[in-house]
């Protein structure tokens, strides 16, 4: 009887899992674009040019145009890793990298390329990645399955993803779903246990809540932190070296096209009058060391009272920013609004001072209060403090308690996954930022 039963089971069709659309599959949009990116422009140009020194340049153009589209793909990819991104903010960056860095290899090396087919792909590469996207990724939607014990519930409040609580252990109720997520803290019964090993041997992915939370939300919660639980961070020293050298040669070439935009700016503030043209305030940088940060005075001088006064939640209401507050000028609104008031920090940047990109530096009176409140708050001193940040892109306009808690959520997020690619990803979004506005403060 049980053998019959063994053979009925398995006799019966396995439940089939449901398909991606295809415009989301990583493979076909990596194909697709070399399709669309190399092969049609090289086709096109074999078409309408012939000769063997012509042939050489058009050959040329499909291996660059080749290598272009694995460079963007890889861009993407290694963007597309970190949380609050939209696929259509990377098409059009990653893509001007891969064919930007061709078309530099060429010009240093000069070797023959026919510039219509390099040109030709980088126009099809673009538009064919934003088609897939409108198409297909636009409408998809994560599907990730919730082992129902332990932490896991707090997951379902965050937006943009299929939750699907499971019933019952047994893996044909995951096929559905990319990933599994689950409490490994929690006190979980055998059978539940047995079936996230039987997941992870099927090849299924499976993340721990806490993870999943900090990667969909992009903050790190701070009422769960220790400081024994930050002892390790450590940010890889060979790349904050290096960008703290790529900070500064930055800074040192674009200071020539940023001179005469200081220039303009400076003028305009003087001439609404109200105050300085600069605004300077001691700030806490790498090391908890206090440096003079540099600003274009976007508002009206107010005289503050003593130190006695700014303590507990004044303190925050005294340094915190309302969106539309009636202390900003009226050339101070158009400054914020495109980041310009932040261009004289570049100074501080040649200074060593200050990056590029990374946690904005908090006034000195404020990091005193935050440090006698929250003991693990020096963390946020392990890197550079930066022009943008990843709660500047993420978060916008920081008002009253709450929102600066969320804030630093966002900065040890940034502390914690400190990268090059995360990095790359706060420099895409803050040019969304610079273009229409949102988000400045």
């Amino acid at each position: 009887m049980n053998r019959l039963t063994d053979v009925r089971k398995a006799s019966r069709p396995k439940p089939r899992p449901e398909l991606r659309p295809l415009a989301t599959r990583r493979r076909f949009q990596f194909v697709s674009a070399l399709v669309f990116a190399a092969v049609i422009p090289w086709i096109v140009r074999s078409m309408m040019i012939s000769g063997g020194a012509l042939s050489v340049m058009w050959s040329n153009a499909l291996i660059g145009n080749i290598v272009a589209v694995v460079i963007a793909f890889w861009a993407r990819l290694s963007v597309e890793t970190y949380p609050g991104i939209r696929r259509s903010y990377v098409i059009l960056p990653s893509a001007l990298t891969g064919h930007g860095l061709v078309v530099m290899w060429f010009l240093l090396t000069r070797f023959p390329y026919d510039r219509i087919a390099l040109m030709l792909g980088f126009v099809l590469h673009v538009v064919w990645l934003y088609a897939l996207f409108l198409y297909g990724e636009r409408r998809s939607t994560r599907r990730i399955a919730v082992v129902p014990y332990g932490a896991t519930d707090r997951l379902l409040a965050i937006e943009d993803v299929d939750w699907r609580p499971l019933r019952e252990p047994k893996l044909a109720n995951v096929l559905p779903s990319e990933a599994i997520v689950a409490d490994f803290s929690a006190d979980l019964p055998d059978e539940w246990e047995a079936f996230l090993a039987d997941a992870a041997l099927a090849g299924r992915i499976v993340y721990q809540h806490k993870q999943l939370a900090e990667s969909l939300t992009g903050r790190v919660e701070l009422e769960h932190l220790s400081e024994n639980s930050f002892g390790s961070l450590v940010p890889a020293i060979g790349y904050f070296h290096l960008k703290s050298l790529l900070d500064f040669l930055w800074a040192l070439l674009m200071l020539p096209f940023i001179l005469p935009l200081l220039a303009v700016a400076a003028l305009a503030v003087a001439m609404e009058g109200g105050g300085p043209v600069l605004f300077k305030q001691a700030r806490v940088g790498h090391g908890g060391r206090v440096f003079t940060a540099y600003k274009f005075r976007t508002m009206r001088t107010v005289e503050i009272e003593d130190e006695a006064d700014l303590k507990g939640h004044r303190v925050r209401q005294a340094l915190a920013t309302e969106e539309k507050d009636p202390r900003i000028t009226r050339v101070g609104a158009i400054l914020r609004r495109y980041r310009i008031d932040e261009l004289p920090q570049i100074f501080n940047i040649l200074r060593g001072q200050m990056s590029w990109i990374g946690p904005r530096p908090e006034p000195e009176i404020l990091t005193r209060w935050f440090m006698a409140e929250i003991p693990f708050y020096r963390y946020r001193h392990v890197v550079k403090p930066g022009i943008s940040g990843w709660a500047q892109v993420n978060q916008g306009y920081v008002s009253g308690v709450d929102g600066i808690n969320v804030k630093l959520q966002y900065d040890f997020y940034y502390i914690k996954y400190f990268s090059p690619w995360l990095d790359l990803l706060i420099f895409f979004r803050t040019v969304k930022t610079i273009l229409t506005g949102w988000g400045a403060k």
